[in-house]
C-alpha cells in the first residue's frame, strides 16, 4: 500500500470515550492520492466475523494495486475478531471496534474516515479475486467521467452451489431491481458528495437506495469479469429485504406504486424457489 508518514506520533492512550482501535494512521502514516494511481479506500463492516475476516483482509493485502487503504469498522465483536484485527493492525489504515446501529451506520462512519478518490465496500466474509482493484482502476482511467463502476461477483452457497451475479447498469433495469453487484464495486468520492450517505432506516437495501437517488443521471461503467467472491445468506435473502427494495424503488427511484406492488407480489411468489434451487443443484452434481 502506498502510505506517506507525516509524523511519528503514537496511538493515544485508551479512555472510556475512545473505542478500541488501531492501524497505521494512528502512527501518523497517511494514505494519499498519487498522480499515477488514485487512492482506493476499501471499507469493511464486521460483527463477529470469525472465521472469515482473515480471508477478507488477506484478499485486499494481496492485490497488485499498490495504493489502497483498508478501513475496518467492527461493531463490538466477542468472537476473536478484534484480536484478529490487532494482528493485522500494521497492515490496515485504520480499524475501530465500537457499538453501531448496523452495517450502514458502520459504512457511514467509515466514509468520514475515507481518503480515497474511489471507495468500495467488501463484506467481512467476502474476498476480492487477484487483480480486482487494478482492473477497476484501468476501467476508471478509460472512463474519467464515470462515478460508479461495477462488475460480476461469484456467490457461493453453503451447499456448494455457485452462481454469477452482476449486469451492466441501465436505468430501465436498475429502476426495477438491483441488477448490479454491489460487493467490491467502486464509488467515486464525488458520488457521496452529490447523493449523501446511506439511509440507516434500511437493514438490507440502503446500498440500492443510495444509487437510486441518482436516477437516470448515474454515470456508470461495467466490466464483465468476476472481481469478488461472496458467501450467500444474511438479510438479503429474506422477505423483509424484498419489501425494502420495493420501498427504495418508490421513495428514491420514483417508481410507480402500482408497478412496484405488482413486482413485489411476483418477487414474493418466486422467493421460496430461490433457496431450494441451490440444494437441488448440489444433489444433481452428486447424482452425476
Amino acid at each position: 500500500m502506498s502510505l506517506t508518514r507525516v509524523n511519528s506520533g503514537e496511538s493515544p492512550a485508551p479512555t472510556n470515550n475512545v473505542p478500541l482501535q488501531g492501524g497505521v494512521r494512528l502512527k501518523g502514516v497517511i494514505s494519499q492520492d498519487r498522480a499515477d494511481q488514485p487512492l482506493v479506500t476499501v471499507i469493511t463492516a464486521v460483527y463477529n466475523g470469525n472465521p472469515y475476516i482473515a480471508g477478507c483482509l488477506d484478499s485486499v493485502l494481496s492485490q497488485d494495486y499498490s495504493n489502497i487503504e483498508h478501513i475496518v469498522l467492527d461493531g463490538g465483536s466477542s468472537d476473536g475478531t478484534v484480536e484478529m484485527l490487532r494482528q493485522y493492525s500494521d497492515q490496515l489504515a485504520l480499524w475501530k471496534s465500537e457499538p453501531d446501529e448496523g452495517v450502514y451506520d458502520a459504512w457511514n462512519k467509515a466514509l468520514l474516515e475515507a481518503r480515497g478518490e474511489w471507495i468500495c465496500f467488501l463484506g467481512a466474509d467476502d474476498e476480492f479475486v487477484p487483480g480486482a482493484v487494478s482492473a477497476y482502476m484501468k476501467l476508471a482511467a478509460k472512463n474519467p467521467n464515470a462515478e460508479y463502476l461495477s462488475s460480476r461477483v461469484r456467490v457461493v452457497y453453503s451447499t456448494g452451489y455457485e452462481r454469477i451475479l452482476g449486469e451492466p447498469w441501465t436505468w430501465s433495469r436498475f429502476s426495477k431491481s438491483m441488477c448490479t453487484a454491489h460487493v467490491g464495486s467502486m464509488h467515486r468520492r464525488s458520488l457521496f458528495d452529490r447523493l449523501g450517505v446511506y439511509d440507516t432506516t434500511y437493514r438490507s437495501a440502503s446500498d440500492y437506495e443510495l444509487l437510486l437517488r441518482a436516477r437516470h443521471g448515474l454515470r456508470a461503467d461495467y466490466m464483465p469479469i468476476v472481481t469478488a467472491k461472496m458467501r450467500a445468506g444474511g438479510l438479503s435473502l429474506t422477505y423483509a429485504a424484498i419489501e425494502e427494495e420495493a420501498r427504495a424503488k418508490m421513495s428514491a427511484g420514483g417508481r410507480n406504486r402500482v408497478l412496484t406492488a405488482l413486482e413485489l407480489y411476483l418477487a414474493k411468489v418466486k422467493f421460496p424457489l430461490r433457496i431450494p434451487r441451490a440444494a437441488l443443484a448440489k444433489r444433481a452434481r452428486r447424482a452425476g
